[in-house]
């Protein structure tokens, strides 16, 4: 398997070709051999382009994770669009804003969440087509929902097994939306190319085989599923996604993947610390671990030491990088750490190249701080819809030869052995759980509740977590507001995981000499 593939959904193909039989998804009981998976994502892809999905749509996905949902996002790029995974723990409100913003001509999704799609986009859907990925009756399946044709799995069974359309590396892959600065998600736009140039790089390094069982912890549209899903794919090797039912127990976690004899586990800082607290995780056979890999947020030394103990012949690496550049820097950790100190993010990878930079774009010295510029081949395309912010944030630069680069917004250092030291946001973006979130979002979400005046959302430091995040607000006189009704407020249109965990309530916010709202003062007293 020297030549890679171009494409994500070629290295489906190429598995079902040389691994046909082999397992591709293990998940609740069930087994799917590559040759099912493709033959299941083909007549996916048919039966999009028999609704009239045509090449560079977004298709959006609004399901659970199971064999079916991976046949789907497979499918939609074998038609030759976009995957547009939405989180199915999100609120309809927000299901149907990205799939407004995103322009997506179909939507994925179960029959069990139809009623709850019509009422979000109050009878009339903007989507061509929704695919159900459960058998319904031949009534229900001939239904149409505020005017759009809803195709059973039925009809997806019954469609020819063939992917005839062509898929170019340049193509968009996937669109995965983040939390935005402005209150509402952003859509980072992925092609093949980009998101290739890491899957290749990650197999490789990692040197994942056909007998290779991967953990799939992060959810699809969390960037770190890509490894998983499509690494899994490249060496014909078998992936584990974990079920909805134990995702948010870390004991069920953890115990699963030591009886299923996962060999690779991918997954955040906050979720391994959680396992080794809360998952009794030094209790359990991690004999068949052999690669682990955390990213998306700063890892306690305390607990990577403790884990690195539990799995002494296993590789460790710190995978660094925004969604918008995947993976751009890595660190092999070869040793225990010594002391408190942070680990490093490493050194660039994937073919990337990594500046740091001052506020007028110039390098700056090592050992001295700066933002962190990313370009080469994993940088996205662009933000979906958004040209104005694709501009501020994808720029030429004289440095990087005049290509185009990515301002991460983080600070970092570079070391005398040419590592990166990450030191911090410019901005108020903080990682909560694995997921970055802009506090100005949730702050949006709150001004948006009547009873209302101010609001402030701070991020106070915690180890298990990252963040936790709480609130600060100030009501308006005479308003009767409780903080269990402002927080079902925020979950209507906030993922699970952007609700304050704690919402205080204060007669005034203290205020810096120039005015401003004193967000530190807010957080010591709140931590």
């Amino acid at each position: 398997m020297s030549v890679t593939p171009a494409t994500l959904p070629a290295l489906l193909t190429r598995a079902a070709r040389a691994h046909g039989g082999r397992p591709a998804v293990v998940m609740d009981g069930r087994q799917v051999s590559y040759a099912e998976l493709h033959d299941l994502a083909a007549r996916v892809a048919a039966t999009l382009r028999a609704h009239g999905v045509q090449r560079g749509d977004p298709v959006a996905l609004w399901l659970p994770k199971s064999p079916e949902a991976i046949a789907a996002l497979y499918g939609a790029m074998l038609a030759g669009a976009a995957y547009v995974p939405v989180d199915p723990g999100s609120p309809p409100a927000r299901m149907a804003w990205i799939v407004r913003h995103a322009g997506a001509v179909a939507l994925v999704t179960r029959t069990d969440r139809l009623a709850q799609i019509a009422q979000a986009f109050e009878g009339t859907l903007p989507v061509r087509s929704i695919v159900v990925t459960d058998i319904v009756t031949d009534d229900e399946a001939r239904a149409q929902r505020g005017g759009v044709p809803v195709a059973s799995w039925r009809e997806v069974l019954s469609a020819p097994a063939e992917a005839r359309l062509h898929v170019e590396p340049d193509d968009l892959s996937y669109i995965l939306y983040t939390s935005g600065s402005t209150g509402e998600p952003k859509g980072v736009a992925h092609t093949h190319a980009s998101a290739m140039a890491f899957v290749d790089w990650a197999a490789r390094t990692f040197a994942v085989g056909s007998e290779d069982r991967l953990a799939n912890h992060a959810p699809f549209h969390f960037d770190l599923s890509t490894f998983d899903l499509f690494a899994a794919a490249w060496a014909g090797a078998a992936v584990y996604p974990v079920s909805a039912r134990i995702f948010s127990f870390p004991a069920a976690v953890a115990k699963s993947w030591s009886e299923q004899r996962l060999t690779i586990w991918y997954a955040t800082p906050s979720s391994l610390t959680l396992m080794l607290t809360r998952g009794n995780l030094a209790a359990l056979d991690l004999s068949a671990l052999r690669v682990l890999l955390f990213a998306g947020e700063v890892f306690p030394v305390k607990y990577l030491r403790e884990l690195m103990a539990l799995a002494p012949r296993a590789r460790f690496a710190n995978l660094y990088g925004p969604t918008e550049t995947n993976v751009c820097t890595w660190l092999d950790v070869t040793r225990v750490p010594a002391g408190d100190a942070p680990l490093p993010i490493g050194v660039p990878c994937c073919g990337d190249q990594a500046f740091v930079l001052d506020e007028s774009l110039g390098v700056v010295p090592d050992g001295a701080p700066g933002e962190l510029w990313i370009a080469g081949p994993t940088v996205m395309r662009g933000y979906w819809g958004d040209p104005e912010r694709t501009v501020k944030s994808l720029r030429p630069l004289d440095a990087a030869g005049g290509a185009r680069a990515y301002a991460t917004g983080d600070l970092v250092r570079r070391r005398a052995d040419g590592a990166l030291e990450f030191l911090g946001r410019r901005d108020h973006q903080v990682k909560t759980r694995g997921y970055r979130v802009e506090l100005g979002e949730i702050e949006v979400a709150l001004h948006r509740h009547p009873a209302v005046d101010e609001a402030v959302v701070v991020a106070i430091p915690d180890d298990e977590i990252t963040n936790r995040i709480v609130a600060i607000v100030v009501t308006r006189r005479g308003a009767d507001a409780t903080e269990a009704a402002l927080k079902q407020h925020c979950a209507e249109s906030l993922p699970r995981y952007m609700v304050p965990e704690r919402i205080s309530f204060r007669d005034a916010l203290p205020r810096t000499s120039s005015g401003k709202v004193d967000r530190r003062a807010l957080a010591s007293v709140e931590s």
